[in-house]
């Protein structure tokens, strides 16, 4: 994993006076152990994991032991962990503040982006017990804070529908040929107007997008399509499939979508995706410009590295931990506890070698450094939207793409993430409204 070139870690070199004095030491590790042995979902998530693990900081030092599933302690010191994650004092700062920092926000996010953090040991423990590690040092977190709620997660009130609506969006299946093969396709759609049609990311499906599909304004002028790709959500495998086959590439995932935009009918449709649907929303841009009403492309850039994920298809790993302990670290801290475990959950459903298959085209195939120049904004308008706190696809990793492309728009957005679409859809809807705003006005 590489580290993030823009970082500046003089940035984060100022004392803090909120910052914990004796983190992790005993006096703060007793308060820390306390609040672990209360949290339900910690107690939840131990299966049968045993796992030692220390946090250190500028010399002072942590253990934290669980066994078969259950915290055992954590005490000062950390000579018999499996592995250590280290920082100097001003990193850990960050990473406690109430709402912290891009990248300081996640253990994973650091160890990715942070030259100041590192992890010795055994890094393959940290991936097959992350599950424990991040919600342990959400729960420091909120210790530090004075158990502020705000700080392990804002709860947030969700708007939910009134019991017994019924939702607009309508969900089916069609044949469609992929590559000369019969597919069952699962498509839903909803609204009326011009298409609009949403791409979901690397392992996902058509949920991320339920509440864009519910939104009044969008319903009135757009008739949203969003459709799950082969072997994903509701889409079956097809005919002849073996389980863990899928791979994607630029051109199978070209494939699909426009197998898709012809099987449906749909009228040149207006793009978006986040991610790798961001990424292909450029491929699409350069390839079928007088196709296309124009392309929202978020969480997008023309390369990305180091994003190979082996532990998503390894017999060492649990998949459907490990998988959606990589996603919550991509969400903005911010998101809405329901909102996250939601994520979480959708992620830990995925299919055998899915998601490794999606990365496949995310971290090896897909490289568009030498085409977006050449992507006819006037035939073709693109807009790209990227999350604060996505340390996978940076903000700043997508406003360089976007200086590439003639007329291309780049806004970074506050306080969102990997996943804006489903992590705080209220707060996307900000952004994406005065894009589709334009593409319909055909500026």
């Amino acid at each position: 994993m590489g580290s993030d070139p823009n970082f500046d870690p003089q940035a984060s070199l100022v004392s803090d006076p909120n910052f914990p004095p004796n983190f992790p030491g005993a006096g703060f590790a007793k308060d820390w152990e306390r609040a672990c042995r209360d949290d339900a979902e910690l107690d939840n998530l131990g299966g049968r994991a045993t796992v030692r693990f220390g946090v250190e900081s500028d010399g002072t030092a942590a253990l934290v032991e669980f066994a078969d599933g259950k915290l055992t302690g954590i005490r000062p010191g950390g000579a018999q962990a499996d592995f250590t994650l280290r920082a100097p004092v001003q990193i850990w700062a960050r990473f406690l503040k109430p709402v912290p920092p891009a990248p300081c926000h996640n253990v994973l996010a650091m160890k990715f982006r942070v030259p100041e953090f590192s992890v010795s040991g055994d890094e393959q423990k940290l991936l097959q017990h992350a599950h424990l590690v991040r919600r342990s040092m959400e729960l420091a977190r909120w210790v530090a804070n004075g158990r502020d709620p705000g700080a392990l997660r804002p709860e947030g009130r969700v708007p939910a529908s009134a019991a017994g609506a019924v939702e607009p969006i309508a969900g089916r299946y069609a044949s469609i040929e992929i590559e000369g093969r019969p597919h069952r396709i699962y498509f839903e759609q909803a609204g009326a107007g011009r298409d609009l049609l949403f791409l979901h990311t690397a392992g996902s499906d058509t949920r991320q997008f339920h509440r864009l599909m519910n939104d009044a304004a969008l319903l009135r002028d757009w008739r949203m399509t969003a459709f799950d790709l082969p072997w994903h959500g509701k889409s079956l495998p097809p005919q002849g499939g073996v389980p863990g086959e899928w791979r994607l590439n630029t051109d199978r995932y070209i494939a699909c979508i426009d197998a898709v935009i012809r099987g449906l009918g749909l009228k040149r449709p207006v793009l978006m995706g986040s991610s790798m649907g961001g990424q292909i929303c450029l491929e699409m841009a350069y390839r079928f410009a007088d196709q296309l009403g124009g392309v929202v492309a978020c969480e997008a850039c023309d390369k990305i590295t180091g994003r190979e994920v082996p532990f998503a298809k390894h017999a060492l790993y649990n998949q459907t931990l490990v998988v959606p302990e990589w996603i919550y670290g991509l969400m903005s801290p911010t998101t809405p506890r329901a909102r996250a475990i939601e994520i979480w959950w959708e992620y830990s459903q995925g299919g055998y070698g899915v998601f490794h298959g999606d990365i496949e085209f995310y971290a090896h195939d897909w490289d568009a450094r030498e085409r977006v120049a050449s992507i006819d904004t006037r035939r073709c308008p693109v807009i790209m939207l990227t999350g604060e706190y996505d340390y996978s696809c940076t903000p700043e990793m997508s406003r360089l793409t976007a200086e590439k492309i003639p007329g291309a728009q780049f806004q970074m957005m506050k306080g969102l993430g990997h996943f804006p679409m489903t992590e705080n859809p209220e707060a996307f809807l900000e952004y994406l409204k005065p894009a589709l705003a334009q593409l319909r006005a055909g500026r």
